[in-house]
């Protein structure tokens, strides 16, 4: 069976399953560098100053992560698309376009980071006790960025031109490097938080030329030097569909800085200092950035599915899949939802609880850190459908509505964290994320229902049609 008549016509689950799971370890794979690094080195002699340099350093990956979906995922949802129509001659030109952009993309971001230096990492929640951390770990990261930008490009495009599981293998190589060059670069080597940052580009470096490789096998087109002329038209098309994610990634990016900054602020005032309450909120991050993309996966791994499906007029199958995508995104999220609120000092044991480096004080990180988590992570389930609910409306091809509900949620968070801490102090910065998860679902439950009212429409008129016909 061809591809565009296998996504159009088996059934919609055994399909989810196919393109989610590889998707769904792809992104993990993804955060495993960031997380095994802080991993490593929160147990390290560092403890968890390292962590917080990680942290740090974190937004400006995040940023160039970003630019990536924006080329990626936007150039995957456009293939997509125009499989389910048949129009295929200019595919190999939307591809070539994507990774041009994203490696010039990620060449000024590393030109950008190298040159702001050390005061942009101040800016970005560094202190005096993390900040040269911080700068021995970015230093090493940047050099990557542009490779790494176009490895995670090519994966979007790879999942969506129906080789989910290639892409996957792509992340776990680089994913194993890095697992296994971290201990030894940190502890043999004794290169401390460099040596994290080299076992990550190493990793990184080897998915980009296994993803590159892909470029010669492909399935729905063929690369030539010719693709990558820019084609503006293609360009924007591809990324009014990859603007969700970008804004989603931006979102995260000034969230993160703008908690970072507030953590450290009110920590200051209170008994845990600025770096206990910046590095537990780093550990915290990771967890949720787990279970996030766990629901992205879910969603981005059907929007090739979707894509094909509303583009070839199959509206009952579009609908079918939003209903297996919100279910088990809620499902998943209210499992990992109990394990963060019954068991959450083991969670953040695993990243280090601030042994090994002289004047850390464990317990004291340990009393803000748990109830921490418990309050930050408590409504993840809403916050995780509401992104869901926003990548599906960019696989149908509803940008406009995407691009808003990909950043709801957090303009509302950041807007929160600046209020709520007001009356209760550095605790309040972590209240801050459920109420903004349940104002933000309680904006987008009305919008799916008018979407899912829609596709009802159009399901209809699509049955009339062929009737008359």
């Amino acid at each position: 069976m061809e591809q565009s008549e296998y996504l159009g016509k088996e059934k919609v689950g055994k399909l989810l399953v196919k393109f989610a799971l590889p998707c769904i370890f792809s992104l993990i794979i993804s955060c495993l560098y960031n997380i095994v690094d802080q991993i490593f080195v929160g147990n390290s002699r560092v403890g968890y100053l390292g962590n917080a340099a990680t942290g740090v350093v974190f937004p400006i990956t995040v940023v160039g992560w970003g630019l990536s979906l924006f080329f990626g995922d936007g150039a995957a949802a456009w293939l997509s698309v125009s499989l389910g129509k048949g129009e295929r001659d200019k595919i190999h030109r939307g591809v070539g376009n994507a990774i041009l952009s994203t490696f010039i993309s990620g060449c000024v971001l590393i030109l950008i980071a190298y040159l702001w230096g050390d005061n942009l990492l101040m800016m970005l929640g560094g202190t005096d006790a993390n900040i040269g951390l911080a700068h021995d770990y970015g230093i090493i990261i940047y050099a990557m960025i542009p490779l790494a930008l176009v490895q995670n490009c090519l994966a979007a495009i790879i999942r969506a031109d129906g080789a989910p599981g290639y892409a996957m293998i792509a992340m776990i190589v680089g994913a194993v490097l890095n697992i296994i060059g971290d201990p030894i670069a940190i502890y043999v080597l004794d290169l401390g938080i460099q040596g994290a940052a080299w076992a990550t580009i190493i990793g990184q470096f080897a998915s980009f030329v296994i993803c590159a490789c892909y470029l010669f096998r492909s399935k729905t087109f063929r690369i030539r030097i010719s693709s990558f002329a820019p084609d503006f038209h293609i360009l924007g098309r591809i990324m009014a569909l990859g603007m969700s994610s970008f804004l989603t990634q931006l979102c995260i990016v000034a969230t993160t800085v703008v908690n970072n900054v507030l953590f450290v602020r009110y920590g200051m005032e209170s008994e845990f200092g600025a770096d206990i309450p910046l590095a537990a909120f780093v550990v915290i991050m990771k967890l949720f950035q787990i279970v996030l993309n766990i629901a992205i996966g879910i969603a981005a791994g059907a929007q090739p599915i979707v894509g094909y499906n509303m583009g070839a007029k199959q509206f009952g199958r579009v609908k079918q899949l939003l209903k297996l995508i919100l279910f088990w995104t809620a499902v998943i999220c209210l499992v990992f939802t109990v394990l963060f609120e019954a068991m959450p000092r083991v969670f953040i044991a695993m990243f280090g609880a601030g042994n090994g480096a002289e004047g850390m004080n464990t317990e004291l990180y340990m009393q803000f850190a748990i109830p921490c988590l418990r309050i930050y992570l408590m409504l993840i389930v809403f916050t995780c459908l509401q992104k869901v609910c926003a990548i599906f409306m960019q696989s149908i091809g509803l940008a406009k509505i995407a691009a808003p509900l990909a950043f709801l949620r957090d303009i509302l968070l950041i807007a929160c964290a600046l209020l709520v801490p007001l009356g209760l102090g550095v605790m309040g910065v972590a209240w801050a994320a459920p109420i903004a998860d349940l104002i933000a679902i309680i904006i987008t439950l009305p919008i799916m229902i008018w979407v899912w009212t829609k596709l009802g429409k159009l399901q209809q008129e699509e049955v009339n049609s062929l009737n008359k016909d």
